[in-house]
């Protein structure tokens, strides 16, 4: 069979990999299509997966909006070409009309309730939606909810062993208590309007957690110049490694503190409105805790709290829980992909 992939974020190439790679060794035709959108097109090229890249992520409504008119444009003629049996993307904003033209069955999975005109571009043409029980939004169209989070599908162990040599490589002795720090752009379709940490809390959130051992810094554009020095020097694909043996993750991502979550490290959340899976790490497994950008303050309080009374064993013992209470992800993936899965 013929599948296509269409991947508009690194986190989705994380996502769809492992299937990539088990379709790939069955003797099946894969081809993906990528938006030049952060490390993306770089993480694709260290685990020497090969992309047809075209369209690149800009802020605005009308470069947005110009991107889609393109992006659909040619995929439309890869589409005539390649000839998929099946496509599947996260969030599916480019795919999903194609795919209900062209009679193609067309799968989304998405986990992002806020992102209102992509869900609207994209789920009344998908043949099938996939999103997590814990989403909060009603959905109108065919859509199955699953018992998981996006980020077991390649932080499950079945498929990922964090490496402690990571650790020499950062300078951070095994044992000692750090930090990962994550800053968005906040350049998304889903981010239009909305706005994170200013510069001065930045500061003074870094200044803070310090003083509890070495920060490092994931950040999506420039830094203050006081926080350069931060800033996390590692390869991309060495990135969940580091992350498996830090103390906390903070920050604005989303996608971050709940790869944190899935690999027993507790992760301060800051953003406008939040998710429904970072929702549910914080109300049932008590490992995610989501701050307002009013609530600055009280999220450095929180940080500081953790990291002072940090205690290991029950952190790593809540992600352990999180991967024995919900499904194989990847699994899904595949058998949605294969037909073995009922799509309704």
């Amino acid at each position: 069979m013929n599948y296509l992939f269409d991947l508009q974020h690194p986190a989705h190439l994380h996502f769809f990999r492992n299937v990539i790679s088990r379709l790939e060794k069955e003797g099946h035709d894969v081809l993906i299509t990528a938006r030049d959108k952060d490390i993306l097109v770089e993480l694709a090229r260290k685990y020497g997966i090969e992309m047809v890249v075209f369209g690149t992520a800009k802020r605005g409504i009308l470069n947005l909006a110009g991107e889609l008119i393109y992006r659909q444009w040619r995929l439309n003629k890869i589409i005539r070409e390649f000839k998929p049996d099946v496509m599947m993307a996260i969030a599916g904003t480019y795919i999903s009309l194609l795919g209900k033209l062209r009679r193609i069955p067309t799968y989304i999975f998405y986990d992002t309730e806020h992102a209102t005109v992509s869900n609207l571009l994209a789920y009344p043409f998908a043949t099938c939606i996939y999103v997590p029980v814990c989403y909060r939004k009603k959905i109108r169209w065919k859509h199955v909810r699953y018992n998981g989070f996006h980020e077991i599908a390649y932080l499950h162990p079945a498929y990922f062993e964090a490496d402690i040599s990571v650790l020499e490589e950062v300078g951070v002795k095994p044992g000692e208590l750090f930090t990962l720090v994550r800053f968005v752009g906040w350049g998304a379709g889903h981010d239009i309007g909305r706005r994170g940490l200013d510069r001065q809390h930045k500061i003074e959130a870094v200044n803070e957690l310090r003083g509890f051992g070495p920060v490092f810094i994931s950040c999506e554009g420039e830094l203050p110049g006081e926080l350069e020095e931060f800033r996390l020097r590692l390869d991309v694909t060495r990135v969940h490694s580091l992350m498996a043996y830090a103390a906390l993750i903070f920050g604005e991502s989303a996608t971050m503190v709940s790869e944190g979550a899935v690999l027993g490290v507790p992760g301060i959340y800051i953003d406008p409105v939040g998710r429904g899976y970072t929702d549910e790490q914080e109300k049932e497994y008590g490992i995610v805790f989501h701050f307002t950008q009013r609530q600055q303050d009280e999220a450095v309080e929180k940080a500081a709290s953790i990291l002072s009374h940090y205690q290991k064993e029950k952190w790593r013992a809540i992600g352990k829980r999180i991967i024995e209470e919900k499904i194989d992800v990847t699994d899904m993936i595949y058998k949605v992909a294969t037909g073995s899965r009922q799509s309704s």
